[in-house]
């Protein structure tokens, strides 16, 4: 039996329970977890604007450590420290055959199965494959990573997800260059990660831009060179502090309609707009087409970063050892499984970074 935060059905309260893990199958593999990071899409899977099979174990950014494997899995072994990979990529769609392995068909398939059980015997899904909100899990081979030498675990989780997020939204979807102006709209955990991204390209100007005044120093701390309270005039207020111009990318963290148009709005004619949050689809962005052929902007949306993790963790590595990456400055609160209702809380009301579960 292990502890887990699980999420009966659309729109109820996570409950604290025991459930029934099993050992791992053939090609499954069963993890310790040291820390799991709360972001916004378990928010989003938990009052339905993204659906899963219920009822589940929420959690898809995590790090720990291997407890055991099934049979079939040579390259890990009990006591290997590993990073979850909530979206793992199957290598035979057409996406995985084009090299967009973000982009994967197949790669939340694991979501359907039966992974474990509730204490009184109902089925229990694994919400992005992996589970995390729980002590321990077990995951496919393919959903765990090796953890970046001489990086703690407890920061190691965030790779799973909001650093590969926020670097790839900046280096492999914006293709930030050195020297160009960059705006960041939302700076939670994803967006403070695209901050730090767009400062290790070489931007000579940050603009952090969120509904809170109280996140200023977390932006500035991360890199920004800027900060705007998010009001009707932002896309004007950016415009001032670009000559009149406006960015030459907007990265927009938040997935509502209003804030992807405003984004859109303060970049300069020819900018690129890079949309990571995930919105309703009752969130309808509209342009008229005039103004699409005179501006010459282009808007695109961005899966997981536009990362492959077996190819950026290294880098990424390698950059939190040389002290350009900071996970540690990501985080603003550590919390107990008891802790994620509230972590809830406060994302929706636009408070603070990364919420980080601590087993």
């Amino acid at each position: 039996m292990v502890r887990a935060a699980v999420l009966p059905a659309v729109g109820a309260p996570l409950e604290i329970a025991d459930i029934h893990l099993p050992d791992p199958g053939p090609g499954q593999v069963r993890v310790r977890l040291a820390a799991a990071g709360v972001c916004h899409s378990d928010l989003s899977l938990s009052n339905g604007t993204m659906r899963v099979p219920l009822p589940a174990v929420l959690g898809h950014e995590g790090a720990g450590t291997v407890v055991s494997v099934g049979e079939g899995v040579a390259h890990l072994a009990p006591g290997d420290e590993v990073v979850l990979n909530w979206a793992p990529s199957c290598g035979g769609c057409h996406a995985c055959g084009l090299g967009e392995v973000w982009l994967c068909a197949n790669a939340l398939n694991g979501s359907a199965d039966v992974y474990a059980r509730t204490a009184d015997g109902a089925d229990l899904h694994p919400g992005l494959n992996v589970a995390a909100f729980a002590e321990e899990t077990v995951v496919g081979a393919s959903c765990v990573l090796p953890a970046p030498d001489g990086v703690p675990l407890t920061d190691a989780a965030l790779l799973g997800c909001a650093v590969l997020t926020g670097y790839g939204a900046v280096h492999h979807s914006a293709g930030v260059r050195p020297g160009e102006t960059v705006a960041v709209y939302g700076v939670g955990g994803v967006g403070l990660a695209a901050v730090q991204a767009a400062r290790i390209a070489g931007a000579s100007r940050i603009v952090a831009v969120d509904v809170s005044p109280e996140k200023e120093g977390l932006a500035r701390a991360a890199g920004a060179t800027d900060y705007v309270v998010a009001s009707g005039t932002t896309a004007r207020e950016i415009r001032g502090l670009t000559g009149k111009q406006g960015v030459d990318v907007a990265v927009e963290c938040v997935g509502r309609a209003a804030t992807i148009r405003t984004a859109w709005e303060s970049t300069r004619r020819g900018g690129r707009t890079t949309v990571v949050g995930i919105g309703g689809k009752d969130q309808q962005v509209t342009f008229n087409a005039l103004e699409i052929f005179h501006w010459g902007r282009t808007l695109s949306g961005c899966v997981y970063g536009n990362s492959d993790p077996a190819r950026d963790l290294p880098v990424l590595a390698e950059h939190i050892r040389a002290a350009r990456l900071d996970l540690g400055a990501l985080v603003t609160e550590r919390i107990a499984l008891e802790g994620i209702p509230a972590a809830f809380e406060n994302m929706l009301a636009g408070k603070g970074g990364r919420a980080l579960v601590i087993f």
